[in-house]
C-alpha cells in the first residue's frame, strides 16, 4: 500500500541549529550517528544535548555500525532514542536483544546483495524490524552520496511480508522526487544530500529537500 505521504528522516545532525531547521522544515525524524569513524559522529554528552532539542512528535533515531552491545545500551540509557538503526553487519539476534524498536539497513549492491532475490532474502531475516532501510553499497557505512540501483528493490515492493521501506543512498533535493515516484517508499532518509560538509547541514538544502518530497505527492 502506498503511503498517504512520504515520511522524512534527516540523519547525521551534529548542531542544535540544524535540528531546529529540520524540525521547522517538517522532518519526521532526526538521526544521531554513534559510529566513531564517521564525520557525523556525536559523543554521548553532545548527543544528549542534541536529543533535548528535539520536540515531541519528532522521532530521534540512533545509528550504530557493528557496535558492542554495551555501547547501544549506554546510548539507550543516556540519550533515550525512539528508534535504533543498525547499519552494519548485525544479526537478527543482535538487533532484537535490546527489546527496542529498530530499523535494519541493507547496503544493496554489495556482497550478497547483488540481485533482487538476494536482497529480499536478507530482509526476511529481520521480520520484527520496524522498517527495512536501503542504502547504496560503499566501502564505508552510509553517507557516501552514492545512489542505489532501484532494480534491486523490485522484489521488495511485491513481497506481501514487506516491512515499511526507508529509501536512502544518494538522495538530494534534485533526485528525491523521482525516487519517490519510482519506488513509493514509506520514508526517505537523507544525510550528505543536505550538507555543506560532513555533519554540517545547509538550511537551504533542507528546505529544498522537504519541498521536493511534498511535491512528489
Amino acid at each position: 500500500m502506498e503511503p498517504a505521504r512520504t515520511r522524512v528522516k534527516i540523519c547525521g545532525l551534529t548542531r542544535p541549529e540544524d535540528i531546529q531547521c529540520a524540525v521547522q522544515a517538517g522532518t519526521d525524524a532526526i538521526g544521531l550517528v554513534f559510529y566513531p569513524p564517521s564525520s557525523r559522529y556525536v559523543a554521548l554528552d553532545h548527543a544528549s544535548r542534541l536529543r533535548a532539542c528535539v520536540p515531541a512528535l519528532v522521532s530521534t533515531v540512533a545509528l550504530f555500525v557493528n557496535a558492542e552491545p554495551t555501547e547501544v545500551r549506554t546510548v539507550l540509557d543516556r540519550v533515550g532514542p525512539d528508534l535504533l538503526q543498525f547499519h552494519g553487519d548485525e544479526s537478527p539476534e543482535y538487533c532484537s536483544q535490546f527489546g527496542h524498536r529498530y530499523w535494519k539497513a541493507f547496503r544493496v549492491g554489495g556482497p550478497g546483495l547483488q540481485t533482487p532475490a538476494a536482497v529480499l532474502a536478507a530482509c526476511r531475516r529481520f521480520p520484527d524490524a520496524a522498517g527495512w532501510l536501503f542504502d547504496s553499497y560503499s566501502t564505508g557505512y552510509g553517507g557516501s552520496g552514492l545512489a542505489l540501483d532501484p532494480e534491486l528493490l523490485l522484489a521488495i515492493a511485491r513481497a506481501p511480508d514487506c516491512r515499511p521501506v526507508i529509501l536512502s543512498g544518494g538522495l538530494t533535493p534534485e533526485s528525491v522526487h523521482a525516487s519517490i515516484h519510482d519506488l513509493h517508499p514509506f520514508a526517505v532518509d537523507v544525510s550528505s544530500g543536505v550538507e555543506v560538509s560532513g555533519g554540517i547541514k545547509s538550511a537551504e538544502k533542507i528546505h529544498a529537500f522537504m519541498d521536493a518530497v511534498r511535491s512528489a505527492h
